[in-house]
């Protein structure tokens, strides 16, 4: 590894998204906003949901947030840089293994998601107004969790952006983000779906759940979650997985 290369190239992908700082920033957060708004505002203004369901919620919308920014900024670079701008030929050119060039995309994602997350924090907190009751004794717990949902992200989207082709980003939303997104416990905790016994089980194997369920267990442990213990081997075994998918798709791409 040629640490001065890597850097600079993280640092380039930095430059480019502080260039690109608003749309990120709608991108980032429109549509969980929309969600916070209509659920955490006006479905609990107006009685139909209880107050208590702000603070359940918003652990998933920064799950959801962190996941979808995080993989969407590795992913759609990628997909561009191997099918139109053939940019990835030019870093192919430089002093670092293949495999490096990868994890540096994965890096610059993480740190994407990481903003992501913070972001939408305060602003969902803002939008949803008085009655969410957040924990900060676990804020260690929470940083850890943080940093493999982060991960989780990246790796989703090197796994997608080194295997997917322009013409099936639109399938890519529809087949992979929008069943994570509904099935991945954001809107609501694993043990809603006790009376849904196949179904509860079968949702375990949605990255996403462990996301949601950890960030609630750290962030609002009152409401039912799963265990942190299982959670964090879940994400373990969920960054590794797929970031050795994305690593051998993107060495693959990258040599044809």
């Amino acid at each position: 590894m040629n640490p001065k290369t890597f850097f600079a190239m993280l640092l380039r992908d930095a430059h480019v998204a502080r260039r690109n700082f608003i749309p990120l920033l709608v991108q980032t957060l429109l549509q969980p906003m929309m969600f916070v708004f209509i659920f955490g505002r006006v479905m609990t203004t107006s009685g139909f949901m209880p107050q208590e369901y702000k603070s359940m919620l918003l652990p998933g919308i920064i799950a959801i947030s962190m996941v979808i920014s995080g993989a969407w900024a590795v992913a759609m670079p990628l997909i561009s840089e191997f099918q139109f701008t053939k940019e990835i030929e030019d870093r192919l050119l430089a002093p670092l293994e293949i495999e490096w060039l990868a994890i540096e995309k994965v890096v610059a994602g993480m740190v994407q998601a990481l903003v992501a997350g913070l972001v939408v924090i305060p602003t969902a907190w803002l939008v949803m107004g008085k009655g969410v009751a957040l924990s900060g004794d676990h804020l260690v717990l929470f940083s850890a969790l943080a940093l493999l949902v982060s991960l989780l992200a990246s790796a989703i989207g090197l796994t997608l952006g080194s295997s997917v082709g322009p013409q099936h980003i639109g399938l890519m939303f529809s087949l992979v983000f929008a069943p994570m997104i509904f099935f991945g416990c954001t809107y609501y905790p694993w043990s809603a779906l006790n009376t849904f016994p196949i179904l509860q089980k079968a949702v375990l194997v949605n990255p996403l759940v462990y996301a949601s369920e950890g960030l609630r267990a750290t962030l609002v442990p009152q409401f039912p979650h799963l265990s942190l213990t299982a959670v964090i081997f879940a994400l373990l075994f969920f960054d590794v997985l797929l970031l050795v998918l994305g690593l051998r798709q993107f060495e693959a791409k990258s040599v044809t």
